[in-house]
């Protein structure tokens, strides 16, 4: 599952690899728990940014803060959670939460181009995808090849599906860590962080697992 080393991007794509957040990694960490501490009161700020303005400066480029890798669950609205808006956010999802060789070079991207300083790597409650690999009963069509990524947080949390949740979320974002020579060569300069989160349905609050 090792990608290349991405270095020679500044030659792939001249034209974004000037983009820059002027935030640090804990600042945009620092961001993302305030917005989540805004969604849960329910003190919005996003709806109220001027939104022709954000669309006409992210026209020609994209400069987001923060990557989020999340599953593709309805229930999860990465930009809603953390009440961002256009162009804030660089949003990955699939079931799971899963890091596999596409989604890496999407995360890459948004790391080493697109320039994110903050990756957060989201399980939440109730996720049908853990679920399904803890049972590993019959499905159709190509839903159990989700099964292989998600049974090393089965195996070391059992049956018990909030711990696996969490788990699989802390296994996916060490799995990025070290399946990346990207990400790993910003992370040993000090360029951006990884960390593993979790997001309550009920309570709608995010909690950094580490």
């Amino acid at each position: 599952m090792a990608t290349g080393s991405g270095w020679g991007m500044d030659l792939a794509f001249p034209s974004l690899t000037s983009a820059q957040t002027p935030y640090s990694p804990d600042d945009a960490l620092r961001e993302l728990i305030a917005g989540n501490g805004r969604f849960k009161a329910g003190r919005f700020t996003a709806p109220g940014h001027d939104l022709d303005l954000l669309k006409q400066h992210t026209m020609e480029k994209q400069e987001p803060f923060a990557t989020v890798l999340s599953c593709a669950d309805s229930r999860v609205p990465v930009e809603l959670i953390f009440d961002q808006s256009i162009g804030h956010t660089f949003v990955a999802r699939v079931a799971g939460n899963i890091v596999t060789p596409e989604v890496i070079a999407s995360i890459e991207y948004g790391a080493a181009v697109l320039g994110s300083k903050v990756i957060l790597v989201m399980g939440h409650g109730g996720c049908g995808a853990v679920k399904a690999a803890i049972q590993a009963s019959e499905v159709p069509g190509q839903i159990s090849v989700l099964y292989s990524h998600l049974q090393p947080a089965v195996d070391e949390a059992g049956p018990n599906l909030e711990v696996a949740i969490r788990a699989n979320a802390r296994i996916q974002a060490a799995l990025l860590r070290k399946a990346s020579t990207v990400i790993s060569g910003l992370l040993k300069a000090n360029k951006v962080k990884v960390f593993a989160a979790y997001y309550d349905l009920a309570s709608s609050g995010v909690t950094i697992l580490g």
